[in-house]
């Protein structure tokens, strides 16, 4: 389906406007929900309308739709990740997939009819380029289970990529600016163009031929403005040629140029400066009539020197301009980020790493500068799932139910999701909510379209001002929209993210510091004991045959059986073990590294010879899963990732060991294990080592096996 094409701008806007108005702002019982869905087509009007309604509200609600969340099956959110590597995979997911739906929804608070009012927006975001090698990545990726997803709730894929608005972020803005200024500065570097031309070899005989047929059209043109008694004739005789054009560019006699291909120019300009000193070629960039060739007739030097500084200043004019125009979407960010008001989200931790990815910058390196930044654009934020696991009330109201945000707008919600305030669902607890789009107000309608970025940003919405309320916050008193956020119930919930909601680790975007979980229960059943990441060593590249509890089986061989307190399979190709001391980290990986540097007969013979079969099984403790995930690079095994990272060693010794070598600290297990072994070679039978390749396996379980030996850990303590 081709995109639609309005004859111009203002039909467009008018077209946009009509369309908008008939279908969204119906109000009888049953109709669909209003929404305002905005694209290029209406965006003009559409944020000029947004301003006034931020302006007034008390909060506004966000919500993204996505093209994925994680780059390989590795990159998932683990309870093995630490809180920095839980960033920098969230990291990861916002540099690399695009946002093509963003939610908007202000709510502001009516005192006459004691109720809130949302306006809510649907924008289709698009990350094209509209400035030539400035603007987003013209590439991004996309999540085969996350289009899925989105199709299979009626997303306007049609819509989002013919008609999605385009954005620069503020970096890439103060880039483009750069640029520009720095073409400024140069002397005539976008106006003479002569700059750039060099004295282009003449070869070919077309070029011959027409450099001389240019050299006599403008000196034909020059002499004929030079002979007052002629200048009629000869501008005739000229203007017969479509190419040229005759025209006064700044009160000066010029031709412009018309359909020369950009070599054809260059040879223009080529024999301007070899032939004519009267004569100059000029690039005008207009934002009326776009770019202009011209070649303009000047009497003196003094003529052409201003003549070119008023060229500079228009074309330096018009690609500010052009820049404004490219920032697109990002006018809406701006207008959050300086109205300062309150930005409510749900589980909203990803949505602004993409927030500022995409219109921000890069994101940082740590989770610390990037709150620092975060709340430097967005001083006040509030997670509806912090308000919901965080507060004892309203856990006890929750229970057992699922805290998505749907289940949670269907059960603090009841009346508004029914989309009726004539419903026995109402009462006096129930915050009221109407809609209103394009001065249609409306409260009845049926429930709208769930993972639809501007109805879930409604939803969050209304979630947040109904907790408001169960909280004890009176919007009756609130005289000021600022004085919600400062609200003293709402302190403790105000710019707290999950920063690792698999372990319930909350960041205040406030202070840069870790928050501890103060619910009762985060709703998340800890599937093993405390997890000790100075405890944990990585292993990659070992056959994939082998199974979580063989893993844990070789490892308790050499260590004792309560060496191994769990062994979590991050993919088929590596897993995560985690020891019960600290220091069997670095005896591990001793023993590891002794072993693939000896004699191959020990290796055979030892416990560990089927982990490391094939020659490939590397292992580190965990600071280098954390630097294989803050790699840019997303392989689909992570053993791959690895590889392609650049790591070349097969074991990473740490420095625990080295530190404690100054202690002459040894562990007599293993060292006692590598002699035994030594010792052991010269008495075993033949067929012993085809006896120990050849064992029957334990239980075959799922390759995804996690194995928690915890229960076996703590009797053996």
């Amino acid at each position: 389906m081709k995109p639609r094409k309005f004859p111009s701008p203002a039909l467009s806007r008018a077209l946009a406007r009509a369309l908008s108005s008939t279908t969204t702002t119906t109000t009888q019982c049953g109709s669909a929900f209003p929404l305002k869905t905005v694209t290029t087509a209406n965006f003009e009007p559409s944020l000029a309308e947004l301003q006034r309604l931020v302006r007034s509200s008390d909060f506004v609600a966000i919500d993204l739709e996505m093209s994925g969340v994680t780059s390989a099956p590795w990159r998932e959110s683990f309870e093995f990740d630490r809180s920095d590597v839980r960033y920098l995979k969230v990291r990861d997911s916002a540099a690399k997939f695009a946002v093509v739906q963003f939610g908007v929804c202000p709510f502001r608070w009516d005192p006459s009819n004691h109720s809130f009012v949302a306006y809510p927006h649907n924008f289709y975001v698009f990350p094209r380029q509209e400035l030539a090698g400035l603007g987003p990545c013209d590439e991004f990726l996309c999540q085969t289970t996350s289009l899925d997803f989105l199709a299979k709730y009626q997303f306007d894929f049609n819509a989002c990529i013919h008609e999605g608005i385009s954005y620069l972020s503020r970096e890439q803005e103060r880039e483009a600016l750069r640029s520009l200024n720095s073409t400024h500065d140069s002397e005539c570097s976008d106006i003479c163009k002569l700059k750039d031309v060099r004295d282009i070899p003449l070869i070919s005989m077309a070029d011959i031929l027409f450099t001389a047929r240019m050299k006599d059209k403008f000196s034909e043109w020059r002499d004929g403005l030079l002979l007052e008694q002629n200048q009629e004739d000869q501008i005739q005789g000229i203007s017969k040629d479509s190419k040229f054009e005759v025209i006064f560019f700044e009160m000066h006699p010029a031709l412009r140029l018309n359909g020369f291909t950009s070599h054809q120019l260059k040879l223009i300009q080529l024999v301007i400066r070899k032939h004519f000193k009267d004569l100059s070629y000029v690039s005008v960039n207009c934002e009326a009539s776009g770019s202009q060739h011209l070649v303009v007739y000047t009497e003196s030097k003094d003529e052409l020197n201003l003549l070119l500084k008023k060229v500079e200043e228009e074309n330096h004019r018009a690609a500010e301009t052009k820049i404004q125009a490219a920032v697109g979407f990002r006018h809406v960010i701006d207008l959050l980020s300086s109205e300062q008001k309150l930005i409510v989200g749900h589980n909203c931790f990803l949505d602004i790493a993409h927030v500022y990815s995409k219109f921000i910058g890069p994101l940082p390196r740590t989770p610390e500068e990037f709150v620092a930044s975060v709340n430097k654009c967005f001083p006040f934020i509030v997670d509806t799932k912090i308000l919901l696991n965080t507060n004892f009330i309203l856990q006890e109201r929750m229970k057992r139910s699922r805290k998505s945000l749907a289940s949670a707008f269907t059960l603090f919600c009841p009346q508004v999701a029914a989309g009726s305030r004539s419903t026995d669902l109402g009462s006096l607890s129930h915050v009221k909510v109407d809609v209103e789009v394009d001065d249609s107000r409306s409260s009845n309608w049926n429930p709208g379209g769930t993972h639809e970025a501007g109805y879930d940003a409604f939803m969050t919405g209304c979630i947040f001002a109904q907790l408001c309320s169960d909280l004890g916050i009176d919007f009756k008193l609130h005289e000021s929209s600022k004085q919600l956020a400062l609200n003293e119930k709402l302190q403790k919930y105000v710019n707290h993210l999950y920063l690792s909601w698999m372990h319930g680790d909350i960041i205040d975007l406030s202070t840069g510091n870790k928050v501890a979980d103060s619910s009762p229960s985060y709703g998340l059943k800890k599937r093993y004991r405390k997890i000790l990441f100075e405890n944990i060593v990585i292993i990659w590249g070992f056959p994939s045959k082998l199974k979580a509890n063989e893993v844990r089986e070789c490892i308790s061989k050499v260590f004792g059986p309560a060496s191994v307190v769990s062994v979590f399979h991050l993919d088929a190709t590596a897993v995560f073990v985690q020891f019960s001391k600290t220091e069997l980290v670095s005896d591990f990986l001793s023993v590891k590294d002794t072993l693939e540097r000896g004699d191959g007969a020990i290796l055979v013979l030892h416990p560990l010879a089927k982990l490391l079969e094939g020659g490939n099984t590397c292992a580190a403790n965990y600071d280098t899963y954390k630097e294989i995930c803050g790699s840019p690079l997303s392989e689909g095994l992570f053993a791959d990732q690895a590889k392609a990272v650049g790591i070349k060693w097969k074991t990473k010794l740490t420095e625990y060991k080295a530190a404690l070598g100054d202690e002459e600290h040894e562990n007599p297990s293993v060292q006692g294990d590598v002699n035994t072994a030594m010792k052991n070679v010269e008495r075993t039978k033949p067929n012993t080592i085809d006896q120990l390749r050849n064992a029957p396996s334990r239980e075959q379980v799922s390759s995804f096996e996690i194995e928690d030996s915890s229960c076996v850990a703590e009797a053996n303590l």
